[in-house]
């Protein structure tokens, strides 16, 4: 079983994320890694800013088969993926905020190129502002598989770091555990604030 501690720390970042308004109605979906074979997500259809350690299920990484009469994520599809393709991952977030699916709309090429802000560093590995971020930008598609192939197939290029954007959708976010991926929800959210505030001040 999932650590229980991870647990309570994912349902604490769940009520921390709608707090802060980047999941309005019941949109986005959280999991963490339960062992090697396993992970537990979020329930289809609930207010992340309520979830209850009861409303996660568990999912087979390999197969995303649940053995469950309730229904996961509809995206449970790309969590499975993130945890297939990176076995360091602990947990995923996948939020909607306004910021994020702002930029990832106006932005017209395939990822967002972030350089200069401090706020970089939150991010795990990147030890200055001058280091060049790109954040990958994937067009949204109702076929959560046809989806995943995209991102398994970038990932195989030019591996996938910290998360990528949805085209009008959110942010999907990792870390090694779920302190790590709030860390980096919060410090690409921040940035993603103040990439849109100087796009739009520029423009004037």
């Amino acid at each position: 079983m999932a650590e229980e501690g991870q647990l309570a720390a994912l349902v604490a970042a769940c009520h921390w994320i709608g707090s802060r308004g980047w999941c309005p109605a019941t949109g986005g979906n959280m999991s963490i890694r339960d062992g090697e074979q396993r992970c537990l997500i979020s329930e289809s259809g609930k207010d992340k800013g309520s979830l209850r350690a009861e409303d996660f299920l568990a999912v087979d990484i390999a197969s995303n088969r649940v053995d469950d009469v309730r229904t996961p994520s509809a995206e449970t599809g790309l969590h499975t993926l993130i945890y297939r393709s990176h076995p360091a991952v602990g947990a995923v977030l996948h939020t909607h905020s306004v910021n994020a699916t702002v930029l990832s709309r106006i932005e017209p090429g395939p990822a967002l190129h972030l350089s200069g802000y401090e706020m970089q560093k939150s991010l795990a590995g990147v030890s200055s502002h001058l280091t060049p971020l790109a954040i990958a930008i994937f067009d949204n598609d109702q076929d959560i598989s046809a989806l995943a192939a995209q991102v398994a197939g970038r990932n195989q290029r030019d591996p996938l770091r910290f998360g990528f954007l949805v085209r009008g959708h959110g942010l999907y976010c990792w870390g090694r555990d779920v302190q790590e991926a709030r860390r980096h929800v919060e410090g690409l959210e921040f940035l993603f604030q103040c990439e849109l505030q100087r796009r739009v001040l520029e423009a004037r």
